[in-house]
């Protein structure tokens, strides 16, 4: 199934400017992006994964990685295929690299805005959560879901690696409730080499939402050798700390998968040290793997 990505602008010598994401892509006819699911057909830029989720899940929101936002509801976790990163430890590449990885297939099961709106309310969710690969990169899909569900009474979160541009954060606001942002680091290098994109867009893109009201949590994957020195981990808190303390900062542990199993995962020991370090900056709420005491990964007042 195949759209119109409107989230595009015509350049006078053929080419077609996606808007969607800051690898802003520059594309003549039948190339792709640098997401792999958005193509320029017939003189059009097109979403070549409207209509098709290829993962489907009910959830609590606090897998999500949201603590601060309707605690314990249930949510409809959607996704699809495509990513605009290529992140070496993503947990979904199987997701997110696949038409990469596929010679550009497409694959996803037939699932549309009002279908995915009538499965929330059929199992009770509250929420729908678009998740699992990067939702900027097929932005149009999500926001014809979001503006049904709303209309249904249903909120929408967004879970993102933070790569949307100001344009796409604009088209979405009116309708996402809460944006869970990826801030995998601190450091150009690390985004350039591991991740394939900069760092700049993922600090503006914070910046934006938090300064346009939308709830924002930010997530940081802690992993050894690469973002884990207390030089990194501190400008990281102290970033969020200039921005607002009180924004929950969720540290995941490193788990090795897909181009990073040769590393070991992240030990108990740098977590709390990352945790203690972002109390340092002043942070209210910070949260931390599960292997370590209630106190790191359960919601507190931060006062008491």
């Amino acid at each position: 199934m195949a759209a119109t990505a409107w989230l595009s602008q015509k350049l006078g010598d053929g080419r077609i400017l996606c808007e969607a994401c800051s690898q802003a892509c520059t594309l003549k006819e039948g190339e792709y992006g640098l997401c792999a699911i958005r193509q320029v057909e017939n003189g059009e830029l097109t979403l070549l994964t409207y209509g098709l989720a290829a993962a489907v899940n009910i959830d609590t929101i606090e897998k999500q990685r949201l603590f601060h936002f309707m605690p314990e509801s249930r949510v409809l976790s959607i996704g699809t295929i495509g990513c605009n990163l290529s992140c070496s430890f993503c947990e979904n590449h199987d997701l997110s690299q696949y038409p990469k990885e596929n010679n550009h297939t497409i694959d996803g099961r037939a699932l549309s805005p009002q279908q995915i709106v009538d499965l929330a309310l059929k199992y009770d969710c509250e929420v729908i959560a678009y998740t699992y690969n990067e939702p900027s990169t097929y932005l149009e899909y999500c926001f014809d879901t979001a503006k049904l569900a709303r209309e249904a009474g249903l909120k929408n979160i967004y879970v993102t690696s933070g790569y949307e541009t100001k344009k796409a954060i604009d088209t979405i606001t009116p309708l996402i409730d809460a944006m869970v942002i990826d801030l995998k680091a601190y450091s150009d290098s690390f985004y350039r080499n591991i991740c394939g994109g900069s760092l700049q867009p993922v600090l503006d893109t914070i910046q934006y939402a938090h300064n346009k009201g939308i709830w924002i949590e930010l997530t940081t994957p802690l992993i050894p050798g690469h973002n884990d020195a207390d030089e990194e981990i501190r400008a990281i808190s102290d970033f969020l700390a200039r921005l607002d303390t009180a924004i929950p900062w969720h540290i995941i542990p490193f788990r090795p998968m897909y181009k990073m199993n040769d590393l070991p995962p992240t030990s108990t020991e740098k977590l709390q040290r990352a945790f203690d370090i972002g109390k340092e900056s002043g942070l209210e709420h910070i949260y931390i793997g599960t292997s370590c005491p209630d106190i790191l990964h359960s919601t507190h007042c931060h006062g008491c």
